[in-house]
């Protein structure tokens, strides 16, 4: 009789507390049916597939290992951690990532208790870690803080700011560098291995005495490449001495994909560490998925794919992108001027200056994950008379807040911000929205202000911010295509301040600030049907507000509806102020301002998350409707 097929081993995972009755060999196989099982999921719904694929192996390891959700293991950015979800206890929801309803493509405290942290910006999870292995001192939930830190995560500043608390307070805490950008060559993963082994046999204390020691063991040929290894690792910030000086117990380079490694290293530590150590381990994006691996990024970010080609599927699209709209446009003006410059922080292909990087390399700057050094170094180039372009994302925009405020604001430096993914950005969810940028920039003054209702516009503002010296200057644009209006070829600054009438109508007008003017011209278009004919302005700029045309507005029609896509405190906001101020109030006007609600909304469609804020057409049909009663108001005497 044959023998019957064997359950797959990761069937049997149904939380992490069964690893542990594991051997390690049926590890080895929970690990390569983990990696498997990614895969397939994220062909399904797309998403962040390289980063979960590198860290397959560490995974397994540490749920292996460590006891979850009791210990905490806190993911930076948690881009990779798809592997985690799916070994805590939510496989069966795998193939919902990302979807409305579904589970976050990020870790998510409400979502469930082996998410200790939530994140999906940068560089938090050692500050995060130390905070909970302080909290256990000090009598608060018990159990060891793990941070998994790595795909340049490390260049930001706070990461540092964090180690170097952690070291000077001592306590227990583990980091665990996730290295998948350095290239180790084979001789130096040998000396890993043979290290690992004198680990798993060796006092915590004696672990720095026996990697000095363990070169001098090696056959000839290794000890070289153990040479080169060290100086390789003096020379970089990742090297051991920095961490090292930092406070940390250092321990590696070791294999990230050898679970043989891994298991040997952490058993170690979790037995035998008292203050905060560091396992630098060197793994590879995209691993054991050939396409991932060959493609540039990796697989960091995927649309769905055939599993077998690795193929994804693209949306038709019939017309450009707002980013790529954006970068065409500041190559033009880059062409015309040799003093403008470019700068983001670790997202030139999301902002599309990888195209301004290659025609103009010595004018484009990434910096790294590190937004706050983004903005003053771009300061400290429009103070030395250069034109910097400083391209963010309006989520990533927030982490040098403080830097636009002291560093540009007040001194009243021209940089020109351009803020992609502004308003509500879909998939990734309630922590990438570009939600607050209008408020808090709005705020400052001297700042303008602008935003694009279509990619005509964007050209023109992008031209308005080339040629505009006197002061900060930023504009907002959604993520994804345009709406396929024509592009100017030669376009033209604005006047500052100053709006544009799109339609005239009687009894309401809907003044609009960035993209919702679609929505807004759809929605009258409903509208006419019912007798209904509102006028319709783009406001172009929240700052400095268009005074004529919104108090024209105001003194012609009965009702006034501001829309944008931005929280309260921002353009609505200011209108309000300035109709408050002028007294219009006082004559009745009625006012409504739609924004996005004070909520953080998950994941969906772009579509139905402006539907959950009632920015959509047939939301701001309702509010005329509403505004103007059950009958046609009569025109105001």
């Amino acid at each position: 009789m044959a023998d019957r097929p064997k359950t797959p081993t990761l069937d049997r995972v149904h939380l992490p507390a069964d690893l542990h009755e594991m051997s390690d060999s049926d590890l080895h196989r929970v690990a390569n049916e983990l990696r498997a099982e990614t895969i397939s999921a994220v062909s399904e719904t797309g998403g962040h597939l390289g980063a979960g694929l590198g860290v397959v192996e560490l995974t397994v390891a540490l749920h292996a290992v460590f006891d979850t959700p009791r210990d905490k293991i806190i993911w930076d950015v948690s881009h990779q951690c798809y592997p985690h979800k799916i070994l805590t206890g939510r496989r069966d929801r795998i193939r919902t990532l990302r979807q409305k309803d579904g589970l976050s493509g990020f870790t998510k405290r409400s979502e469930s208790p082996y998410d200790p942290f939530g994140a999906a910006h940068s560089s938090t999870s050692i500050s995060a870690a130390l905070g909970f292995a302080v909290a256990a001192d000090l009598g608060g939930d018990p159990g060891d803080g793990i941070a998994v830190i790595g795909d340049g995560a490390m260049s930001a500043g706070m990461a540092f700011e964090a180690m170097n608390n952690a070291g000077h307070l001592g306590k227990r805490l583990f980091v665990i560098l996730n290295d998948n950008e350095m290239s180790i060559a084979p001789p130096v993963g040998a000396m890993s291995s043979y290290l690992s082994r004198l680990y798993a046999g060796a006092p915590f204390q004696d672990l720095k005495a026996a990697a000095k020691g363990a070169v001098s063991l090696l056959p000839p040929p290794l000890q070289e490449g153990a040479r080169r290894a060290k100086e390789m690792l003096k020379g970089m910030t990742v090297g051991g001495t920095l961490f090292e000086e930092l406070g940390f117990n250092y321990v590696g380079p070791i294999d990230g994909h050898d679970l043989e490694q891994l298991l040997s290293v952490l058993r170690t530590v979790k037995a035998r560490a008292t203050g905060p150590v560091l396992i630098h381990a060197i793994t590879k994006k995209g691993k054991g998925y050939a396409p991932a691996e060959a493609a540039q990024d990796r697989g960091h970010a995927t649309a769905k794919f055939d599993v077998v080609t690795g193929k994804q599927a693209k949306a038709k699209s019939n017309a450009p992108s707002y980013t790529s709209v954006f970068a065409e446009a500041l190559l033009k003006q880059a062409a015309a001027d040799p003093k403008i410059c470019a700068v983001t922080a670790a997202m030139p292909d999301g902002t599309g200056l990888n195209r301004f990087m290659e025609r103009y390399a010595s004018r484009c700057f990434d910096v790294g994950i590190a937004e706050q050094h983004a903005v003053t170094f771009s300061a400290g180039l429009a103070a030395g008379g250069m034109k910097p372009f400083c391209a963010l994302y309006s989520t990533f925009l927030q982490r040098g807040y403080d830097q636009v405020v002291h560093d540009v604001a007040i001194q009243r430096l021209p940089v020109r911000f351009a803020i992609d993914r502004a308003g509500l950005v879909g998939a990734d969810g309630a922590t990438h929205a570009g939600s607050y940028d209008i408020a808090y920039l709005a705020n400052l003054p001297g700042f303008v202000v602008m935003a694009a209702a279509d990619e005509a516009e964007l050209v023109r503002m992008v031209a308005t911010a080339a040629a505009h010296d006197d002061g900060p200057i930023a504009f907002r644009f959604p993520r994804g295509e345009g709406v396929g209006v024509e592009i100017p070829e030669d376009a033209q600054p604005l006047e500052i301040g100053k709006g544009r009438m799109i339609r005239e109508g009687k009894q309401v007008a809907i003044l609009s600030f960035g993209t919702r003017l679609q929505e807004v011209e759809a929605a009258c278009e409903a509208l006419l049907a019912k007798g209904i004919t509102p006028t319709i302005a783009d406001a172009r700029f929240t700052k400095p507000l268009d005074r004529d045309m919104i108090l024209k507005l105001a003194a012609d029609h009965d009702a006034l509806i501001t829309i944008e896509e931005g929280a309260v405190g921002g353009f609505g906001s200011h209108v309000a102020q300035l109709l408050s101020d002028e007294g219009v109030f006082d004559h009745g006007l009625r006012f409504r301002s739609m924004v996005l609600p004070d909520t953080f909304i998950d994941q969906s469609s772009p579509r139905d998350m402006y539907a959950m804020a009632g920015l959509n057409a047939e939301d701001i049909e309702r509010k005329v409707l509403e505004v103007m009663g059950v009958g046609v108001i009569g025109k105001r005497a």
